[in-house]
């Protein structure tokens, strides 16, 4: 029996002693031994610290404690894998999932990183003039084509084009902007903390759920730089509602002479009527409502890689290209590269085939019917009466910041092991090789195949059985 905290410190392992250990148990050679010294370093840092304020509960003996710390080291070691980047399957119906890494890119997209990331490129080299050139010049026509717009410029995400806007538009100024659109992305980024580090000053107009264009109006004075308008990318208002029209916003701005910012989000190069989520503008839209910059995302809608794009009137991009920002937000080579090929898709009309967004959204529930059911006849088959396999209808959604409140009707998979928890279940299919990524709900766990390749439904069945099979 342990009696004080320095007896119970002794039994903590040396780093070298755990690392014999995990020798032993063959976890120590599946990761550098770099990597395996700061894991179990801090596995005993942390038993230290909890055995001094005495809240650990690793036992009573000295045995108990080095065999308790020694089973969290291994723990520990096992969870390297899962914390590096690795595919997953994502299961949940959730197309634009934002912790899954959001859109899948397209094959002409990988095709293209393949081809220019591994050697030279003419990122900033201009093969006309044999000169340096400008690395957006690369995707600018495109996106001037598909959305009407005079010029574009591509950074890293959508929040950098928002920021790189109002530092050029309204460094020490005044930003007008409706308190129902002041939004909170993941992350907790908050739009007012972008304004504020953009070198404006915000000021709120309207409430929550109303806002009008006198209430813009009233607002304006000589230190306005920008009326902003952003879009509701996680959320919506229902009921006693009232939103300022882009198309009104840039009327006004056009008579005081203040640009209009519209932060688009979703970045949808399509009619969403045609993909039955109507509400939804478009980017080629808001630049003919008058914008004059309208800003969105390159992985979400789009259905390319994570991008910030930027597009608008010839003059004010012309700015936003000069500022010492651009140098801090500017992508890379194989950013524009997938974007080139993606935008390429839309160009040859082809993007609704082509892109995985666009065919997830599109894929009629029929067919997904009779997929689902192929894949729950052949599960049953390979995992017998471990676990009980059933076709249910379901809800999948966009998400991802777009259409916000959506639901699109599908079809899943849910599963009901016989032998352990549905959280336990669903702890074993994240640990899959693949991971596999669904919904708990109750002590079911729901498989949506909406947002899974169809080449990928015999992976999706090993990775099921094998997490059966370990649970009998």
């Amino acid at each position: 029996m342990l009696e004080t905290h320095d007896e119970a410190l002794r039994a903590i392992p040396s780093v070298e002693s755990a690392l014999k250990h995990l020798n032993s148990c063959a976890l120590g050679g599946e990761h550098p031994r770099s990597m395996l010294t700061r894991s179990v370093q801090r596995v005993l840092a942390g038993a230290r610290v909890s055995i001094q304020s005495g809240k650990h509960a690793y036992g009573s003996t000295f045995e108990d404690v080095r065999q308790s710390i020694m089973e969290e080291v291994e723990r520990e070691v096992a969870a390297l894998a899962l914390r590096a980047l690795v595919p997953v399957l994502n299961v949940t119906g959730v197309i634009l999932h934002t912790n899954l890494g959001r859109s899948p890119l397209a094959a002409a997209a990988l095709e293209a990183i393949a081809e220019t990331a591994g050697g030279y490129s003419n990122l900033e080299f201009d093969l006309v003039r044999g000169k340096r050139g400008k690395r957006d010049l690369l995707v600018l026509d495109a996106l001037c084509v598909l959305t009407g717009a005079e010029d574009a410029l591509v950074v890293n995400n959508n929040a950098a084009g928002v920021l790189l806007a109002i530092n050029t538009l309204a460094l020490g100024r005044e930003v007008i902007v409706s308190r129902g659109e002041l939004i909170e992305i993941g992350g907790s980024f908050r739009l007012p903390e972008v304004l504020e580090r953009g070198g404006a000053t915000m000021v709120e107009v309207g409430t929550t759920n109303r806002t009008s264009l006198a209430d813009f109006e009233g607002a304006l004075n000589r230190r306005t730089g920008v009326l902003l308008s952003a879009h509701w990318s996680n959320y919506s208002i229902e009921g006693f509602v009232a939103r300022v029209e882009i198309r009104d916003l840039a009327r006004l701005g056009e008579r005081y002479g203040i640009p209009v910012i519209h932060d688009l989000g979703s970045g949808a190069l399509v009619d969403v009527d045609v993909l039955d989520m109507p509400g939804e503008m478009t980017v080629g839209q808001s630049i003919a409502a008058g914008a004059h910059v309208v800003t969105f995302s390159g992985d979400k809608m789009l259905g390319g890689p994570q991008a910030g794009i930027v597009v608008g009137r010839a003059e004010t991009i012309a700015r936003m290209r000069k500022n010492p920002l651009m140098r801090a937000l500017r992508p890379g080579k194989q950013i524009l590269a997938a974007l080139q090929a993606t935008l390429a898709l839309y160009l040859d009309g082809v993007q609704s085939t082509r892109i995985p967004v666009l065919s997830m959204v599109g894929i009629s529930l029929e067919e997904l019917q009779a997929r689902t059911e192929k894949v729950a006849v052949r599960l049953q088959e390979r995992i017998g009466e471990a676990a009980v396999v059933r076709v249910r209808e379901v809800v999948a959604r966009v998400g991802g910041g777009a259409v916000p409140g959506s639901e699109i009707p599908s079809v899943g998979l849910e599963l009901t092991s016989l032998s352990c928890s549905a959280g336990a279940f669903s702890a074993k299919l994240r640990a899959g090789s693949p991971p596999l990524i669904g919904r708990t709900i109750g002590e079911t766990v729901l498989l949506d195949l909406r947002t899974v390749f169809p080449e990928h439904d015999s992976v999706l069945i090993d990775v099921v059985a094998e997490a059966v099979t370990n649970d009998a």
